[in-house]
This record gives structure tokens, C-alpha cells and sequence, in this order.
């Protein structure tokens, strides 16, 4: 039998870009990763423009894509409900521009359901990473909050936010549900609360390239992912890590 796969795409207000991403997406799984059965699974949150609808026709083109709504807004909820209501044996996500090079798609979940990883990341910053198009202020605040994380919870990987991430089931089921931010901070946090309590992180240099219409606010962003370290150091980490301990 088949391993399941599910890839979870959060979207808002995506309507320009969605259809053709998922295409993409769908007909890479068919070629490279056919030894899974898997799902492209949109999980928009909150859109207001044509998504909705663009998710209804997806699905009825292709059953292995699937949709969720949900009507508040934020990146880490959707996952957070696309991944409560998965069985698959895998989950993954990534952004819906396809900034990195989906040819990393098949070693990253390979660390997970292969090499005995809980979970695998996308890394721009680690040896052999290539960025293409990034601004010299993005790069600054990308390698400044690496070192600002790594400083404070002396954690072992460089990129915390690149969108592109697979979990295994455990991890999924164990850490996912802790995790208190719902917004751009989620991954951070879903990676200090698994290295922090023993589940293993794989990071995999990519092939990035910037999105111009990127829809993140660099300042807004950077302030509340130091407002979510300050958290987590001053007691949020350790109350998670006593929830596992206490389901353990």
C-alpha cells in the first residue's frame, strides 16, 4: 500500500496566482512523487476576491485536490486546521508563489518518511543555497533574525521561515496543536517547541527566488516574530514542552 502525502497550500486573496501554482504543483507530484498517494490540499483563509470559487473548480477538475475555508485569517491557522484534518502519513506545506524550486520537493520528504526525521525544512541560509532576486534589506533581516533565535534558544537550524516545510504525522499531531501564534510566527515556534523536546529537524538547502508581489510586510512581520521569541522564552517554551512531556 501507498504512503499518503498531503501538501497544504495557505492562501489568501490568491486568486491571480492559485490556479496555475496548483497545476504546476499537481503535475510535479505525478511525475516525481508517484509513489505516494497524494493530495494538494488549498487552505484559504479569510480570502474575499475570487479564490473561493477557484478552489471549487480545482477540485472538480482533479479529486486529489481538496480545499479548506476558514473565515479568520492567518497563515499557522490554516495549517493548523488543514493538518488536524489530515490522515496522511506526511504534511507538508508551501507558499502559494512557488518561490523555491520544487525539484528539493522529493528529498525533503524523503528525510521525513525515509530517513527517520520529524521534520524537514527549506533553508535559504545554510551552505549551498541559492537566492535569487532578494533585496539586500530582506537578506539583512532574514540573517538577523537567524541569529537572533539562534542566540536566544541555541537551536541547531538557520531558517526558520521559509515556506516550504514537511512534518511527519507524529510531529504533526504532537507539536502542530501547541503551537499558540497563528500568523507568519508558527513556523518558528512549531521548530523551537520539536528541537526543544527531542524531534529531529532536517534542513535541506534550496533554490529560492523572490516573489516582487510578496504580500509579507517585512517590519510588521519582524516585530511580531520577536514579540513570539520573548514568549517563548519567558515561559511559553517550557509549558509546551511540559504538555508533551505530559502526553508522552
Amino acid at each position: 500500500m501507498k504512503k499518503t502525502l498531503d501538501v497544504v497550500i495557505p492562501v489568501l486573496n490568491e486568486a491571480r496566482a492559485l490556479a496555475d501554482s496548483v497545476n504546476v504543483l499537481a503535475a510535479f507530484l505525478s511525475n516525481n512523487l508517484n509513489d505516494y498517494e497524494w493530495a494538494v490540499v488549498v487552505a484559504d483563509n479569510g480570502s474575499t476576491d475570487a479564490t473561493p470559487s477557484i478552489c471549487q473548480s480545482l477540485s472538480e477538475q482533479d479529486s486529489r485536490v481538496r480545499h479548506v475555508r476558514l473565515e479568520q485569517r492567518g497563515r499557522g491557522r490554516a495549517l493548523k486546521l488543514a493538518w488536524a484534518e489530515s490522515n496522511a502519513d506526511v504534511v507538508a506545506y508551501m507558499d502559494v508563489d512557488l518561490s523555491t524550486d520544487l525539484s528539493v520537493l522529493p528529498q525533503t520528504i524523503a528525510a521525513v518518511d525515509g530517513e527517520g526525521y520529524d521534520i524537514a525544512i527549506g533553508s535559504r541560509l545554510k551552505r549551498g543555497a541559492q537566492v535569487i532576486g532578494r533585496s539586500f534589506k530582506r537578506e539583512l533581516i532574514s540573517r538577523s533574525y537567524s541569529l537572533i533565535f539562534r542566540a536566544m534558544f541555541l537551536a541547531g537550524f538557520q531558517d526558520a521561515q521559509c515556506g516550504f516545510k514537511a512534518v511527519s504525522r507524529r510531529a504533526a499531531d504532537d507539536v502542530a496543536p501547541l503551537v499558540v501564534d497563528n500568523g507568519w510566527f508558527f513556523d518558528t515556534e512549531m521548530l523551537l517547541i520539536a528541537e526543544k523536546n527531542g524531534y529531529r529537524i532536517k534542513e535541506i538547502p534550496v533554490k529560492w527566488t523572490d516573489d516582487p508581489d510578496s504580500r509579507v510586510k517585512i517590519i510588521s512581520t519582524a516585530w511580531e516574530d520577536i514579540k513570539g521569541l520573548l514568549r517563548l522564552r519567558f515561559g511559553g517554551l517550557r509549558q509546551a514542552s511540559r504538555e508533551i512531556a505530559r502526553n508522552r
